[in-house]
């Protein structure tokens, strides 16, 4: 990278020649006569040096910082925010020279990034959305269960009493029945015999068509609530598929997806810096 150097003077104060140290190492300056006495051209390359490193480092730094809590979206300004202060440090720094590649390399880097980090941005939304939906639909799902609770016991109440009383009226008659079979007439009666046949054949039918409405009572009591429940799942099936469905979303929203969009980003400016200190090389 050829960077933009700063000659200082610096007289010697004895004979020989005069050194200058720099992060590599003692470098010797080059002699100049002035007046009688050597100036020596101090050369500037650590300093260079220095903010090419850091600059590495802090762009190595961004590249492999996480985030905390989700949204992640909520860091994204503070994060664009250094990137750029490191590379306006960097390129405003007067020992560095950046040319037209590097810029135009470094402004399409941070484009894209703005722009991926802007679809981070839109998905979480979409997924905060969807957490304020699953919070809706399970709360759905707990008054469905309470309303087919309901529903169901208020069902048994109703038919309670009516079964009840359907089946007090065939005890009492199959009661009435067993009497009536217990009663002995005369044989020599026959008018008795035929009353006891005919009250026995009254009371039999009535104990039938009893029977008929108790059952037909029961089989109406368990076809509600057949089709009670057979609503009640269909209706807990359809919330229990959205709630999977939009959980699997939410759960998506625990990962930091810009992690390595941001990581690309830092290594694809790295490479930039890389490339622009090759191109310079033929210059220092």
């Amino acid at each position: 990278m050829s960077y933009g150097s700063r000659r200082g003077s610096r007289r010697s104060t004895g004979r020989g020649r005069g050194r200058v140290h720099s992060a590599k190492g003692k470098r010797k300056g080059h002699k100049h006569r002035s007046g009688g006495k050597y100036l020596l051209e101090t050369s500037e390359t650590h300093t260079s040096e220095e903010i090419v490193d850091k600059t590495l480092d802090r762009l190595s730094k961004l590249a492999g910082q996480t985030f905390a809590f989700s949204p992640f979206s909520q860091y994204f300004n503070d994060w664009l925010l250094s990137l750029k202060s490191v590379l306006s440090e960097f390129e405003s720094n007067p020992a560095v020279a950046v040319d037209e590649t590097f810029l135009e390399e470094r402004s399409q880097v941070i484009a894209d990034v703005e722009f991926k980090l802007s679809e981070r941005r839109s998905e979480e939304a979409a997924i905060q959305e969807s957490a304020r939906k699953l919070a809706k639909q399970k709360t759905l799902l707990v008054q469905t269960d309470t309303e087919y609770s309901y529903a169901t016991q208020k069902l048994k109440s109703e038919r309670k009493g009516e079964i009840k009383r359907l089946t007090h009226a065939v005890n009492e008659l199959e009661k009435e029945l067993e009497e009536t079979r217990q009663t002995k007439v005369s044989i020599f009666s026959p008018l008795a015999k035929r009353a006891k046949s005919q009250k026995e054949s009254e009371v039999n039918r009535k104990l039938e068509a009893a029977k008929i409405e108790l059952e037909s009572a029961v089989k109406a009591l368990e076809a509600e609530q057949k089709k009670l429940l057979s609503t009640y799942e269909k209706k807990k099936k359809t919330i229990m598929d959205q709630v999977q469905i939009i959980e699997k979303k939410v759960s998506s929203s625990e990962i930091d997806g810009s992690a390595e969009d941001r990581r690309a980003s830092c290594e694809k400016i790295v490479d930039a810096v890389k490339a622009l200190l090759e191109r310079k090389k033929p210059f220092q």
